[in-house]
């Protein structure tokens, strides 16, 4: 489905929705108007939002890859987004070919373009579901049928708990901290108030009155969310310098984020 074709029966495409803003910031096409004219008016005050879209989208490969190559064979990408390249599930299998991923979103166009990208392979799935009810997500029949709890998961929570304001991401965060066995990792990753404070204010404008409540956090609101976890090196940090494979250019705001353990050692 591209932008210039009409959207599935039932979703509201009058209304911007983050993950199809994410969609047009990373440059892709399932999209509508309302989605690029509010991510129009977000680059117009943060210049720096696609290239820390993309500085996250690089977080996200390199933190599956670390958690496959440290024997996770099972992946639980909540907030996953609009479907983009390379996927959990790309990174995840080129280190185990039968690796099982479980994509969940809120979004029903989320759901239509995973449904017929997964529709092929057993070991994906898509949920359509509100992470703000952790059980049902947690105890989803096709997530249950991919994800076993008595071993290692993977959890991918990348740019989703800002969309949580207060204390609220405890709420997704305590289902979570009591299902997952020991060994499991975590990755978070979340736009800082730190960085540039005038560019954080105006993001802060920019953001205020959108179609969700987005909270800007510092490092120290930030770092709770990874309690029950063991953050393995280099701990939080801007998602540029965890683990990089190239030098990044610096930005005014910045991402931070973190992989962590439950229980055990980090491996060698």
């Amino acid at each position: 489905m591209s932008r210039d074709q009409s959207p599935p029966d039932g979703i509201d495409v009058g209304t911007p929705h983050v993950g199809r803003v994410y969609d047009y910031v990373l440059g892709g096409k399932n999209n509508y108007a309302a989605d690029r004219e509010y991510a129009d008016r977000i680059v117009a005050q943060m210049p720096d939002y696609p290239v820390l879209a993309r500085a996250n989208r690089s977080f996200l490969s390199r933190a599956v890859e670390y958690m496959a190559r440290a024997g996770i064979r099972q992946f639980l990408d909540l907030g996953a987004g609009i479907p983009t390249s390379p996927n959990v599930h790309e990174v995840a299998r080129e280190t185990h070919p039968d690796a099982r991923v479980v994509y969940v979103d809120n979004d029903p166009v989320v759901s239509v373009h995973n449904d017929v990208l997964l529709a092929t392979d057993a070991l994906l799935v898509s949920i359509r579901a509100d992470l703000g009810s952790p059980g049902t997500v947690l105890d989803h029949p096709d997530l249950l049928r991919l994800i076993d709890f008595g071993e290692p998961v993977g959890v991918l929570l990348l740019s989703v708990l800002q969309l949580f304001p207060g204390e609220t991401p405890e709420r997704v965060l305590g289902p979570l901290r009591e299902r997952l066995p020991e060994g499991s990792l975590l990755a978070v990753s979340h736009p800082s108030a730190e960085g540039d404070q005038e560019a954080v204010a105006r993001a802060r404008a920019a953001l205020a009155g959108g179609p969700v409540t987005v909270a800007l956090r510092r490092h120290e609101e930030i770092l709770p969310f990874f309690d029950g976890f063991d953050l393995v090196e280099p701990g939080l940090v801007d998602v540029t310098t965890w683990r990089p494979r190239m030098p990044s250019r610096p930005t005014s705001m910045i991402v931070l984020g973190g992989v962590a353990r439950k229980g055990g050692a980090e491996p060698a």
